[in-house]
């Protein structure tokens, strides 16, 4: 047989030039470096704060960085801006996600560069698209107040943000999908554009079935814990020795085989648990017989059961324990990642496949200013240049 050689990634040969800090730019250009995209992330002189930042941003670097080269510049002195637009001359996409007014003060916003690059793409993330709100200062948690998604997340009277940056992610995402949509566009007309993304639009999709559960029905949608269910099965199980376990059965067919699978034959009989719709309507006593019944399994005996015939369950894991998750370690969903202290952990990749291959890490997150001297001299700066450049601080790192 012929050696069959791995498809060239997508996007290998655009050139990425990303402005970007903390999740939802760094997102952005994770997605296009994933997909073979050359990323080249420009830093402050001390570098991205993620790489810096404890609790629950610790892993926010390794996280979002991979596949991306790094140069270091001070932006507030002329020549670090002229380093970067050095790099954009060469750049198909440029991304950014700094506060609205400060790329037009630097010369780097898109009516400025379009002028020296009419097929330029540009991406930028803010808070709000432009527009009465679009003034303010926004973060994942203030748009999932005003957008909607605490309320429904969190139990009636006590809004809750979820328990990840959806929006920031999400919202890097959706410029990196509209980058691809440009770059598309561009093929056919010749000619780039600006994209933007922002935190509060993409909450107010992630809350669109609730605005339109309210237009179906007339009724306000209830927040996730005390809303009324759309099955009859479908909840959380306290069990033997207080261990946790989701189970359900969605359907007329799942709630035989439930019932036949755990001995509740007269409950398969009763007329007034018939079907699934009847079911969601005796919850309120249909649901402590159930409890009951099924208290005395451990957590392993259900999901058993449950895998055997086929029903949908989920034991209830904390995020630390995936490191170890069979699925994700047997089907490549983890990477060796090095960590900002040089050590090394595993981190997820992209959720999808090509080609039934998962995209995976062809270079680790860089360190700060890792690959200065090469980007410089790739656009026209000699070993002197950049030796003078590094001795008056506009370019940083190693």
């Amino acid at each position: 047989m012929p050696e069959r050689h791995p498809a060239p990634l997508p996007y290998a040969g655009i050139r990425v030039v990303e402005f970007t800090h903390m999740v939802m730019g760094p997102t952005c250009g994770l997605l296009l470096g994933d997909l073979g995209a050359e990323v080249i992330k420009v830093e402050p002189i001390e570098g991205d704060a993620t790489r810096r930042l404890l609790g629950s941003g610790a892993g926010f670097f390794p996280t979002f960085n991979r596949n991306k080269k790094s140069i270091a510049l001070d932006l507030k002195k002329p020549e670090g801006v002229q380093a970067a637009l050095r790099l954009i001359a060469t750049a198909d996409i440029v991304s950014e996600n700094f506060k609205p007014g400060t790329m037009k003060k630097l010369g780097l916003d898109y009516e400025s560069l379009k002028k020296l690059d009419p097929r330029l793409i540009y991406v930028s993330h803010k808070g709000f698209l432009p527009g009465p709100y679009d003034h303010r200062t926004a973060l994942d948690e203030v748009v999932q107040m005003m957008g909607g998604l605490a309320y429904m997340t969190g139990r009636v009277g006590d809004p809750l943000r979820a328990g990840t940056s959806v929006n920031d992610i999400m919202g890097g995402m959706f410029g990196a999908i509209g980058a691809m949509a440009a770059l598309r566009q561009r093929e056919q007309t010749g000619e780039g554009c600006e994209v933007q993304s922002a935190l509060f639009e993409n909450n107010i999709f992630l809350v669109a079935q609730h605005m339109m559960q309210f237009a179906a029905t007339g009724k306000p949608a209830d927040p996730m814990p005390s809303r009324i269910s759309a099955w009859g099965v479908y909840d959380v199980f306290t069990v033997k020795d207080g261990e946790q376990i989701f189970l359900a059965a969605v359907s007329d067919k799942q709630w035989a085989i439930f019932c036949k699978a755990f001995g509740l034959a007269e409950m398969l009989a009763d007329p007034r648990l018939a079907t699934n719709n009847d079911r969601v309507r005796a919850r309120d006593w249909m649901m402590p017989m159930l409890r009951s019944h099924l208290a005395g399994f451990s957590a392993a005996e259900l999901a058993a059961v449950f895998e055997k015939n086929e029903l949908p369950f989920a034991p209830i894991a904390k995020p630390h324990e995936l490191f170890d998750d069979p699925h994700l370690n047997a089907t490549g969903g983890l990477a060796p990642v090095r960590m900002n202290d040089g050590s090394e952990s595993k981190v997820p990749l992209m959720p999808f496949t090509l080609g039934g291959e998962r995209l995976g890490i062809r270079q680790q997150p860089p360190l700060l200013g890792e690959h200065g001297s090469e980007l410089l001299q790739d656009v026209g700066y000699s070993e002197a240049d950049i030796a003078s450049l590094r001795q008056r601080h506009v370019v940083g790192g190693d």
